[in-house]
């Protein structure tokens, strides 16, 4: 079947994209930018790439048309895909249709941690010899690629809220059916397709409705507004975890030392292990006893799920060190929402003690540059030294309100190249130089590499 996948450049249709080639299905696509890394992923598996969406792409006439939830009414190729009624699905109904409608999934659901936990979580299994399939948005460094179909009854997905298609409005793991669920935590995020929490909450209990009595929800015990969907009604056994608490009742990581790179943990008040990895940050303490949980239900004793993650490296644009040049080490960092920004900097502050942490960020989600989560942005850069704000063209709010809030610590720039050139005029050896956004960030992190070679 020749499967031709419209939006095909971002993490989720790039990982459905290898699903489908792995599958045997003949597999082109297309997106309005097409650029590396996913176009450098897909194109080693095979798969036609091309730029923009003109209708002649589809002359060959495909026999089923994949669309991503880019793709709009008005589109010229969705008006010929639509007007020449070609066969046509969404991504999600293609996923479950295809690959996990006879699979055990284990779904990670949550607004923050989803691809980290889903990294875990694969690699436990494969750490296990269980040979599992997995779809993530992002590239787990264990395994090299965002996406693989497996060879075993075992599926895990990255099960994201964000709508299906433009003619599918539900959240994509309303699809997904999943036997072993985790809820990492939720917040209000994505405003720009959902009016407020309430109507995330809604979202998620509609996923609820999915999991089977004989299944499992995995939820962070310390979180309001999942207590609240899982009183709208729950049908499945629920076990909940707890960080750098003594409560007796369910999972417990305790002991956390300063960076959160070791913890006990325990369950129901019995000791179960202990793990030292090469993580650092609370949340990362979240996803871990999540993992650890929901690879319990899957059948792994957590004395072998502690081992794998000892040897877990990571997930690339999560805390990621791209270089240490000169005494200076620069990561790269995924955070689009406040919390994830306080979290991932509290974590490398207990990592680095005394030393200086700059913070430089994109606010670039569609959320942020909303400005609904401005009046928090300044205090979750706190752990930060020195923090150097971007300001992206057509955004809704000015930063400088965030700047004056934080302080003389604190600059404002439009330009990519102003920021290297300060950077590189006031860096020291011993410095830390965080660079987070969920994009591009105009090429900043080859830039700043660059940089640093030539102090």
């Amino acid at each position: 079947m020749h499967i031709h996948i419209l939006g095909i450049c971002g993490t989720f249709m790039g990982g459905l994209a290898i699903l489908a080639r792995q599958a045997g299905h003949q597999v082109s696509g297309s997106d309005e930018h097409v650029y590396p890394p996913m176009s450098t992923q897909l194109e080693q598996q095979g798969i036609a790439l091309t730029q923009g969406f003109d209708p002649s792409q589809l002359d060959t006439r495909p026999d089923m048309v994949i669309v991503g939830n880019v793709m709009t009414r008005g589109n010229p190729i969705i008006e010929y895909v639509l007007n020449r009624n070609i066969p046509y699905t969404s991504g999600p109904q293609w996923l479950y249709e295809n690959v996990l409608r006879d699979k055990w999934v284990i779904g990670v659901a949550g607004t923050h941690g989803k691809t980290s936990t889903s990294s875990m979580v694969a690699w436990i299994l494969q750490f296990a010899k269980m040979q599992p399939g997995y779809l993530i948005g992002g590239i787990p460094a264990n395994f090299g690629q965002s996406a693989h179909l497996g060879d075993s009854d075992f599926f895990v997905v990255e099960a994201d809220e964000y709508d299906t298609a433009f003619f599918d409005k539900r959240s994509k793991f309303v699809h997904y059916h999943p036997r072993t669920l985790i809820n990492n935590n939720l917040e209000f995020d994505h405003a720009d397709i959902f009016e407020n929490l309430a109507a995330i909450q809604k979202q998620f209990h509609h996923l609820i409705r999915t999991v089977p009595g004989e299944g499992l929800i995995i939820n962070d015990g310390d979180n309001k507004a999942l207590d609240e969907v899982m009183a709208m009604g729950c049908w499945t056994p629920v076990e909940k975890i707890h960080v750098g608490m003594s409560t007796p009742q369910g999972w417990n990581a305790r002991n956390l030392s300063d960076d959160s790179s070791e913890f006990d943990i325990y369950l129901d008040d019995n000791y179960q292990g202990h793990l030292k990895w090469n993580q650092m940050g609370q949340h990362n303490v979240n996803n871990a006893m999540a993992a650890i949980v929901a690879s319990r239900h899957a059948g792994v004793p957590v004395v072998q799920s502690i081992e794998a993650l000892t040897q877990f490296k990571g997930v690339k644009r999560r805390l990621e060190l791209r270089a240490d040049t000169n005494g200076i080490c620069l990561y790269d960092d995924f955070a689009h929402h406040p919390t994830a920004i306080e979290t991932t900097l509290k974590g490398l502050r207990g990592h680095v003690g005394n030393a200086k942490i700059w913070t430089l960020l994109e606010p670039r989600s569609n959320t942020m540059r909303m400005g609904v989560h401005q009046q928090r942005l300044a205090a979750s850069l706190s752990e930060s030294d020195y923090v150097l704000l971007f300001q992206p063209e057509g955004m809704d709010w000015s930063l400088q309100n965030t700047v004056d809030s934080i302080g003389a610590q604190a600059s404002l720039y439009t330009r990519v190249d102003e920021m290297v050139a300060y950077l590189e005029n006031h860096v020291q050896a011993g410095d830390h130089i965080v660079v987070m956004s969920n994009g591009g960030f105009a090429g900043i992190h080859q830039k700043l590499e660059n940089m640093l070679k030539l102090l």
